[in-house]
């Protein structure tokens, strides 16, 4: 099965200058855990749920006033439409990521492909590994 039959569609990014509580209410409006942060027409990284709790509220910051570019994880992870499911598994367990922007053959994103998708397509043998990978201690 390629990423493409998977993946969530129609997924967007937002610029670096997007305030903290913006993408905040994006993440809930869309019961999402992270967006894709992109500039010059070009992904350059991703903001999570996890950078917010770690990056924007502890030592006193004031998340009201930062911006994706204050807490978005740098560099970008992505995996390709025609990938096969299993290329994509592997780089996620590899990089230690739950979710994966996805780019078409023009380097646009189409996608984001998450454990969650995964696991609605893969067998759970597969999928549990994935998890396991995901989720230990990151050094």
């Amino acid at each position: 099965m390629r990423v493409s039959e998977a993946m969530h569609k129609n997924a967007t990014w937002v610029p670096p200058t997007m305030p903290l509580p913006e993408i905040a209410k994006i993440m809930k409006d869309q019961d999402i855990g992270a967006v894709p942060i992109g500039e010059n027409d070009r992904l350059i990284g991703m903001v999570t749920d996890r950078d917010i709790v770690t990056r924007a509220l502890p030592n006193g910051h004031d998340a009201s006033t930062m911006t994706a570019r204050d807490v978005m994880s740098p560099g970008i992870t992505y995996c390709r439409s025609e990938d096969t499911l299993e290329e994509a598994i592997q780089l996620m367990e590899a990089k230690k990521i739950r979710r994966l922007p996805v780019i078409d053959a023009d380097k646009r994103m189409v996608g984001i492909l998450s454990i969650g998708d995964l696991s609605h397509c893969c067998d759970e043998d597969l999928t549990g590994e994935l998890m396991q990978a995901v989720s230990e201690h990151h050094a």
